[in-house]
């Protein structure tokens, strides 16, 4: 397992963050990581439970997970495989969010693996939230205020348990490696490269600033393509 930086960035700059949803920090990516515009994000739609939620930002623990089948461990060794990955878990910078891949293939979401007992033991963990394309349930019982973005909703379990943890997984078209810089909300999730991470609001501000005047048009009782035309060109002048 290795971490993708050793090093948090200051709190400062995930709060920053976290004051933007992530249509508006994948814009901002699109400005100053314009090579990323293609990858990075989730490309396929998810399940969210809890859309009012505000968007979270924190560092990723990924792990993968079966459903279908047992794990072929004997009991002790299961149980220390569990317990080694809640170490993982809550330890490293944080706050943490949980990226879980469902390996079952096309059963992905066949069990699952969070529920009224992970996403508490989650959130105790300093978890702020999971992405993943396995199945959740238990949604009245859910840790408050812990994010969710799954695959589909389910009842059962079945013979959900860890497979790894602590690898490169793949949720939703999105590749996370551990320690990846995540930022998520209703919309789906995002991974922020720490290099670019300092300079992303002052690029969302930028966006604003540049949609504004064709916003402005748009919503206006005086709207006319000549207007929009202006606006336009207004736009492209906003740097």
């Amino acid at each position: 397992m290795t971490e993708v930086h050793t090093a948090p960035l200051p709190a400062a700059v995930l709060d920053a963050l976290a004051a933007y949803d992530t249509p508006t920090i994948c814009n901002a990516l699109e400005v100053v990581a314009p090579h990323r515009r293609l990858t990075g994000f989730t490309t396929r739609p998810l399940v969210c439970p809890f859309p009012d939620l505000p968007p979270i930002v924190g560092y990723a623990r990924t792990a993968t997970i079966r459903a279908t089948a047992a794990s072929g461990r004997p009991a002790a060794e299961q149980q220390a495989q569990r317990m080694a990955y809640y170490d993982y878990v809550g330890t490293g910078a944080g706050p943490r969010i949980s990226v879980i891949q469902d390996i079952d293939g096309p059963e992905a979401g066949f069990g699952a693996f969070w529920g009224e007992v992970n996403s508490a033991v989650h959130k105790a963990l300093g978890c702020l939230g999971v992405v993943t394309d396995g199945s959740i349930r238990d949604i009245p019982q859910w840790a408050d205020g812990f994010q969710a973005l799954a695959g589909t909703i389910g009842p059962s379990h079945a013979h959900v348990h860890v497979d790894g943890f602590g690898g490169e997984v793949r949720v939703a078209g999105m590749v996370v490696r551990s320690g990846d810089l995540i930022h998520a909300d209703r919309h789906g999730a995002v991974v922020i490269p720490f290099d670019v991470a300092a300079g992303i609001p002052q690029a969302a501000e930028l966006c604003g600033r540049r949609e504004t005047p064709i916003l402005e048009v748009a919503r206006s009782p005086d709207f006319s393509l000549a207007r929009l035309k202006e606006a336009l060109a207004r736009a492209a002048e906003i740097h």
